[in-house]
């Protein structure tokens, strides 16, 4: 008989120690039981036999976890704080260790560099990782694909991650017409048939070259020798939920461990990225067209220069994109006359109107209801405090109704199909305009949008975050971007605050230098932040844990509490939250104390992105 230790995927769990009868090779997937219930579990090692009563493993599976894979858990592990079957419940096992890709592959066209292209792919590759700091259009893609090309012509497999599968259908376009099948796209929408044969694609060696959002990074590839993390600014890549891992640095610590390279891409690169990797420019976009900046004060409202913008750019035969940060119809509904707002009896949030839907709803918990017809409280109309998409929609619809408007958020492209036949609509010119959030920002690449409008930046710079000004001038970089790709264009942008925005507009980096100076010795990259987190159904416990673990840091000197309390948001889901945000010029220091003060009463954020 031999006995093994097990962890088991995806559990918060203590290792286990179980018997087989046939001798099992580390890192397999078995099969076991635990109070009656199947689970799946990684051999972590063979052990003597114990002095108490084990279970038997029920069933060996051909799978199993690379030397990679378990190294790069163990990271996961230690430097995110879960546990070792937390996170290898990230990855995809091997199914064949012996699997050796084919060196051949026919590539269909040919990838042609400008000068700058080629200056800037030659520069690259004298780099284990590196930084490709290019303007929206400058044809970072090309770049991109003729070094998937030589690292698949030397045998190895490459990555390639994008923030969010709204990029992926463009994308799957422009790889599969060069790479054909030795391409597969990956995100969480597939179909379980079609994530079935790409993972089978990909365990065989047959697929070379994965694309997707940060998932994509977890996939049995073969070799891996070239990871491209495009649009790495973006704050998609880190995960919110446990394991609290960010994609864009795990890349790097994978191309560390694999001799693989890493380039990180972006029109408008992070602060952090930006100071710590080496910087390769492409300086000029490929197609120089004239763009001309209107700014408008106001809140969140459409004004008559933007719709009579709208008017006037659609009898040229351009297309037209709205964005603003509010999905649905309106965040807040409240009460003129008493004040009240309509919050989520679960969570300190308010409700989200969703008029076609003919209910509000907490985008935190999910609890619905109908819309009120006037102030539960004083029995007043209520109101709501700030446009959204749907209401965007709607008036544009009312004044445009020969136009065909697409509203573009998580609300209504809910599916890969719905994302994939509302970009092909509006690829073909039978959309007219697109109205989302953040989701318009993600790098599509059309030549006739002629016209973007940006309502609303003031709230993201309002946000409570140290990134506050890098996220509005970001974002208002990329969504002027997607317009003037190949015509002249227009952008509109509404804030009260003008001169924070033209006194970079054509230079970001001049506003990341400035950034990095104002964070010196506060924030990253210069300093390490970590979020702990409590939540508790009674608000005392959640408060007593709090005020223990923060005497127990204050003890140790070696990290600063920069702030302990309730959060942002005090309540979801019915649980009262606390945080405390620590930060400290070492890291090491921040993971020892964190070490030592983890008694299970907290979560931690390692590098956190989200303060609410």
């Amino acid at each position: 008989m031999h006995y093994y230790k097990v962890c088991l995927i995806g559990k918060r769990a203590p290792h286990f120690t179980y018997s087989s009868s046939e001798k099992i090779g580390l890192h397999t997937l078995v099969v076991v039981e635990i109070k009656g219930r199947r689970c799946d579990a990684c051999v972590i090692s063979e052990v003597c036999k114990p002095d108490f009563e084990t279970s038997h493993i029920k069933s060996v599976t051909p799978f199993c976890f690379s030397q990679f894979q378990i190294e790069t858990a163990h990271f996961i592990k230690s430097y995110y704080s879960c546990t070792l079957g937390e996170s290898l419940s990230l990855f995809l096992p091997f199914e064949d260790r012996g699997v050796k890709p084919s060196k051949y592959i026919e590539f269909k066209t040919q990838i042609t560099l400008s000068s700058s292209q080629s200056a800037a792919m030659k520069e690259l590759k004298t780099y284990p990782s590196a930084l490709l700091f290019a303007p929206t259009g400058s044809g970072k893609t090309e770049v991109y694909m003729k070094l998937f090309e030589e690292a698949v012509k030397a045998g190895r497999s490459c990555i390639f991650l994008m923030p969010e599968i709204s990029l992926t259908p463009q994308m799957e376009k422009r790889l599969k017409a060069h790479f054909g099948e030795s391409v597969a796209i990956w995100h969480s929408k597939l179909t379980k048939r079609r994530r079935e044969e790409t993972i089978a694609k990909v365990r065989s060696g047959e697929v070379r070259i994965v694309a997707g959002p940060r998932s994509a990074l977890f996939l049995p590839l073969h070799d891996i020798g070239l990871i491209v993390v495009d649009e790495e600014h973006d704050d998609s890549y880190k995960a919110h939920n446990r394991p609290r891992y960010h994609a864009r640095d795990l890349a790097l610590f994978m191309g560390r461990k694999l001799d693989a390279k890493v380039v990180l891409g972006s029109a408008t690169p992070s602060a952090s990225t930006f100071a710590r990797q080496p910087v390769v420019r492409i300086k000029d976009p490929f197609v120089r067209t004239k763009k001309r900046f209107i700014f408008e004060k106001g809140g969140c409202a459409l004004t008559p220069t933007m719709l009579s913008a709208i008017e006037s750019h659609k009898k040229a035969g351009g297309q037209a994109i709205v964005f603003l940060p509010t999905r649905a119809n309106f965040k807040y509904l409240y009460c003129e006359s008493c004040g009240y707002t309509l919050e989520c009896p679960f969570c300190s949030v308010g409700m989200s109107l969703h008029r076609h839907r003919k209910l509000v709803q907490c985008h935190y918990c999910g609890y619905v209801e109908r819309i009120p017809q006037k102030c539960p409280k004083c029995g007043s109309v209520i109101l709501a405090d700030r446009i959204g998409t749907a209401e965007v929609v709607e008036e544009l619809g009312e004044r445009f109704p020969d136009l065909k408007i697409q509203q573009f958020d998580k609300d209504t492209i809910s599916t890969a199909n719905k994302l994939h036949k509302a970009l092909e609509r509006f690829s073909r010119k039978e959309t007219d305009i697109l109205v989302g959030t953040q989701m318009l920002a993600k790098g599509h690449d059309y030549a006739d949008i002629t016209l973007a409008i940006v309502l609303g930046l003031d709230y993201i710079l309002a946000l409570p975050d140290y990134r506050a000004r890098e996220r509005a001038q970001a974002l208002f970089v990329q969504i002027a971007g997607r317009a003037g790709r190949a015509r002249e264009a227009e952008v509109i942008v509404q804030t009260n605050q003008p001169e924070f925005f033209t006194e970079y507009l054509g230079d970001y980096e001049k506003f990341l230098k400035e950034e990095l100076k104002m964070r010196e010795g506060l924030y990253p990259p210069t300093m390490h932040l970590c979020r702990l987190l409590f939540s508790s159904k009674e608000e005392a416990k959640g408060a007593a844990a709090l005020e223990r673990v923060k005497k127990r840091i204050d003890s140790f000197g070696k990290v600063e509490i920069v702030g302990a309390g309730k959060a942002p948001i005090e309540r979801i889901a019915g649980k009262f939250r606390f945080n405390i945000l620590l930060r400290s010029s070492s890291r090491s220091d921040l993971l020892k104390v964190l070490k030592a003060v983890d008694d299970g009463s907290f979560e931690v954020d390692m590098d956190p992105v989200d303060f609410a």
